[in-house]
């Protein structure tokens, strides 16, 4: 199947259906990519300037079960970077905001260049933290930039779902590894190296955004170090809205 063929099928309404094996077994990690970018809304996707995601959350602090809590209101305004260098450090901007009721469980945000919390910003040891351990799905968005390589690694499996198995190496020679489903084309599964452990996240309950066509994953979840700590539920999403540098600026003077 051509690459021309899988860019007019997602002039649908829904994400295309493709047979199992629509990539050969000999597929490159190049070929795997492509497909994989062109199931996700082509263009659309790859040069998205901004996505706010709004859903609800389960938080588990350090995976225990008696410390989870249900946020109802979770919001992610997320703006992409143009370019990357290095995928586990602050890339673009982003805020996250969590809320039970009325009650702040807490706020998050990177401005371009520094961490916040809802007191302001973060020292920088607790930044670089924060952003290893939040960055890193841009890598697959960048792999045609300079410095950056690209290897399959041994097929695996994401939730039952055969998967293609690649390995993405950024302009300083950080890794990240990404799971894609066999049939679908769809990104299951992204990991990388954090402070806080070996993480991973698990995409599932894929919907589409007819405008500008945009596949997004209803589900996420968060595992550090093998446990879950996070389990997001994105209800809606919206894309290529324009924010204003101020949103993403935390601190008492700017709440």
């Amino acid at each position: 199947m051509t690459r021309l063929l899988l860019s007019l099928l997602l002039l649908s309404a829904s994400p295309p259906v493709l047979a199992q094996g629509a990539l050969p077994e000999s597929a490159s990690a190049r070929q795997v990519v492509d497909w994989a970018v062109d199931r996700a809304g082509g263009e659309a996707w790859l040069h998205a300037t901004s996505n706010r995601m709004e859903g609800w959350a389960v938080l588990c602090r350090q995976g225990r079960a008696e410390q989870c809590i249900r946020a109802d209101r979770y919001v992610m305004h997320r703006q992409y970077p143009s370019d990357v260098a290095a995928t586990h450090a602050g890339t673009g901007k982003f805020r996250l905001d969590a809320e039970v009721g009325e009650r702040v469980l807490f706020r998050a945000s990177f401005d371009g260049t520094r961490s916040y919390d809802a007191n302001g910003p973060l020292p920088p040891q607790d930044a670089r933290s924060a952003e290893a351990s939040a960055f890193g799905f841009s890598a697959i968005r960048f792999t045609d930039a300079p410095g950056f390589t690209l290897e399959r690694l041994v097929d695996d499996e994401a939730e039952g779902h055969p998967c293609f198995t690649l390995k993405v190496v950024d302009a300083t020679g950080s890794a990240t590894v990404f799971w894609i489903d066999r049939e679908s084309g769809y990104i299951r599964k992204a990991a990388w190296d954090t402070p806080k452990g070996w993480h991973e996240r698990v995409y599932s309950d894929f919907y589409w955004v007819p405008d500008p066509g945009f596949l997004q994953p209803g589900r996420v979840r968060l595992y550090y170090a093998g446990a879950k700590e996070v389990d997001i539920r994105w209800t809606s999403a919206t894309l290529n809205e324009t924010y204003d540098d101020a949103l993403f600026v935390l601190g008492a003077d700017n709440d």
